[in-house]
Order: structure tokens, then sequence, then C-alpha cells
């Protein structure tokens, strides 16, 4: 990964992180964690990983033109352009919290949760930008490298930020969290993903939860009202579809052809018709929160209506692609049970509005541990319930738990196994017809959308 910033002087930096550093003071151009996207005047941030130690290309990009290098260890005859640190990935988030200070007026705003973080963070955005110049995490730039290196391109012209902050242990959004330090943070919700590295549900809300410990002390926390295992928390803002307790409710809501609207009730009183370019109750809470967001920070109803209409879905997150009289709903970005459940209830409505037949291409899921079996046969049995046709690529407890569900007969359940992209396309191709909806959905690892692509050639070729 890299990024050109500005703003940054090789003492400036060893003084944020802690380092120490015995060679000349020279202008910064930006960062790069990749000796193979090495430029003019950036840094070079060695990180040590499970193969290769990032020290060990530090000449190679010193003589591509970066400046210095930040690193644990130091090459011999390397001494005067390394800032020596105890650990460089800490060193990065202490550089980002650093520029972070620097932005005393910047409003910032932290949001985590299992799924819909992404989504929520691109609506929050949306809201923002048409009032404020407004700063983002990049793409999934939301770990602990990836969230400061987007930091560190902030400038003064910034007047809102909104970071999306994830997690692979105990103590990752934490450290995320005093890097941003948010004074508004939304828990979307809590779900299964990670459940393999850390046991149970409860222990991934205490994970997401968190976000909490760099909230600005008069930060406002806004959580999912519908989530029994957020309940209770003291000072929170509690946004949801069903509780009738939340003190922010989405009501009436109608999913039409193009889009959703919905009412928002907050506090007591009613905003009607407000409207998202996109579809799915999970949409829609994540609309709330976004709209929630745009109140706190003094925005007029029509801006904040406006920013949510300008919304748009990042690549691979549920795109509607029309070929011919076949259309593909690509939402292959990455799959968990509930987010694979939220899918298959959009599949589900848009076919009944369009008049389709509802087609469910669903491969695995990962980190889910021993938990795994269980929440694939869970998926496919709701898959059953939601689609005419369903495709388990990859996956045989998907396809064993859409057959054994009842609810859909055992010839429309096809299992392809571990097949290639190419086999597995030619017999989904082979099955589709006119006036299909088709969903594609896994977990990122799984690449569905190279899957797609050779359907989409299979099918041009008729």
């Amino acid at each position: 990964m890299k990024i050109f910033a500005k703003g940054f002087g090789i003492y400036d930096i060893a003084n944020a992180c802690g380092g120490r550093y015995s060679g000349k003071d020279m202008a910064v151009t930006g960062f790069s964690t990749d000796s193979g996207e090495i430029f003019e005047g950036a840094v070079f941030v060695a990180i040590k990983g499970a193969r290769r130690d990032g020290a060990d290309f530090i000449p190679e990009v010193l003589e591509k033109g970066a400046v210095c290098a930040i690193s644990a260890t130091v090459p011999v005859g390397y001494e005067d352009r390394v800032i020596l640190v105890d650990d460089s990935v800490k060193a990065l988030g202490r550089i980002a919290s650093h520029k972070r200070d620097k932005m005393k007026d910047l409003a910032v705003v932290g949001i985590t949760g299992s799924v819909g973080k992404t989504t929520t963070k691109e609506m929050v955005y949306a809201v923002l930008s048409e009032k404020f110049k407004t700063h983002k995490t990049h793409g999934n730039h939301n770990s602990a490298v990836g969230l400061p290196m987007s930091l560190m391109t902030l400038d003064e012209s910034y007047k809102a930020a909104v970071y999306e902050m994830g997690m692979s242990a105990k103590g990752g959004i934490s450290a995320l969290s005093s890097i941003v330090k948010p004074d508004i943070a939304i828990i979307t919700n809590i779900g299964n993903m990670h459940i393999e590295h850390l046991g149970s549900r409860e222990a991934i809300r205490d994970a997401k939860c968190e976000i909490t410990e760099g909230l600005s002390k008069k930060g406002v926390l806004i959580l999912n009202g519908d989530e029994p295992l957020l309940a209770g928390r003291e000072n929170a803002v509690y946004v949801s579809l069903d509780n009738p307790e939340s003190q922010v409710r989405a009501v009436n809501i109608c999913e039409g052809e193009n889009g959703s609207s919905f009412d928002l009730a907050v506090k007591g009183e009613v905003i009607e018709s407000i409207v998202i370019p996109t579809f799915g109750k999970h949409n829609i809470l994540n609309a709330s929160m976004a709209f929630l967001v745009g109140m706190y920070f003094g925005m007029s109803e029509y801006e904040i209506r406006r920013g949510l209409m300008s919304f748009k879905s990042e690549s691979m997150r549920q795109n509607f692609v029309e070929l011919g009289d076949i259309t593909f709903m690509e939402d292959c970005y990455n799959a968990g049970p509930e987010s694979m459940k939220a899918s298959l209830g959009v599949l589900e409505g848009y076919c009944k509005r369009k008049g389709m037949r509802a087609v469910a291409v669903l491969g695995q899921m990962r980190e889910l541990g021993a938990f795994s079996d269980g929440l694939h046969k869970e998926v496919g049995a709701f898959a059953a319930q939601k689609a005419e046709l369903v495709f388990a690529f990859g996956s045989h407890e998907i396809a064993e738990g859409a057959s054994r569900s009842g609810a859909i007969d055992e010839k429309n359940v096809v299992d392809l196994g571990n097949v290639s992209y190419e086999e597995g396309a030619r017999v989904i191709a082979s099955k589709l017809k006119p006036g299909d909806c088709v969903m594609f959905k896994a977990s990122r690892g799984v690449e569905l959308e190279k899957l797609i692509e050779e359907i989409k050639g299979i099918i041009t070729k008729k």
C-alpha cells in the first residue's frame, strides 16, 4: 500500500513515533509498505510478515528513491537512513495519531460492526459531503496498517472524516479508536465473523465495543437497537427497525423499482419519505444511522436527504448488472451468515417486484472455526426459502442445508463442489433462463468475481 501525504519531515516522523534517527532531515512525499510501490521522497514502512521481513528490502527501496525507512531492525551500513522503532505497525499508528491530534476542528465518525460497516461508512460520507469536505478510509483499508495510512492523507482543508475500523483479534478496535478519536462512534451489529478467533458472539461484542475507548468526552455512541447483545449501554442512542424502545426508528419501509423509502421517527417526531437508491432492510438501518449523524453535525434535512440520494455502493457490493435478459446481483466482496441472509432477503424482494426467478450462487464463509459447518447449513436452509435455484460453490454444507430444508425441490439445489471457475460457470450458465436474477456471495478469498466473469463470457457467446 502507498499513499502520498503532505506536511511531513523525517524528524517530525521520528518524534511522532518515538523512533531513533541519526540521519539528515528531509521532506517526505508519502509512505509505502510495499517495496514494489516506492516513489521519490517516500518513507518505507518495513513490516515483518509471516514469510518475509520488510527490513530485508531497505537497501533496495533506498536505491529506488525512498528518503528513509521505519523499521525494528537496521541493515548494516544503513544506520543513518532508518528510523529505529520497537514495532513498525505501532509506529505507523503513532504517526497517524499525531496527525489526527493536529486536526482540532475535524468532526470525526468511527464505524465498526460485523456487517454493514463499509456501507454505513459510505452513506455517512455521502451525507457529510453535502456540507463538508469529508475524508474517509478508502476501500477496505480499515486495519492497523490501512487506517493509519488513510488518515495520514488528511490536510487542513478537510472539515469532517469517517473511518471504518476492522479487527481480527481483541484489542484491535481499541488501538484504532485511540488513533481516530471519534466524536461519533457507530456499531452496526454483532455477527459471527471472527468467531473462530474470539470464541463467542459476546466476545465479538466486547471487541467491537472497544470503539468507545477513543470516543471524545462529549462524544455520541450510536448502536443497533435490534441487537440484544448491545442492549443496556448507558448514554447510547439506539437506532432500530423493530425495537419500539429505541430513540430512533425506521418505519413505513417501502421498496420500489429503483430503491427504498422510509420514515424516520426521532424522539417522537417523524421525518417522512426518506429515499435511498438501494434495497434491503439492513440498508435502511445503515441509512438511518447516517441520517442521525447528519443531524448531530447540524446539517439541514434537505442536505441529509440529498446526501443519501447520492449514495453509491462500492465495487462488488450488491451491484445489479444486466446482461441481456439476465440480471446479476454482484455482492461478492465478503460474507458472513448475517450478510448472506440480508442479501438473500434483497434477492427475494427484488425478484418479487420484477417478476424474476431468484437464483443464488453461494460460496464459503470463512473465519467461522468450529461453528462453520452448522452456520453454512443454516445459510443453505435460509437460501432455500428465498431462492428458487441454489448453487453451492465450494461448500457442501450450504448444499446440504438447502436440500434438507424441505423448502425447495432437491433438483433445484446444485452442489458444485470444489470445481474450477470455468467448470462451475459452465454448469451455472447451462441452467440459467431469461428473466433470472442471479445473486453471488461468498468470502473475499473465494474470488467469486472470477466465476461471474466466466459466466458472462459464456452468456455473451450464446
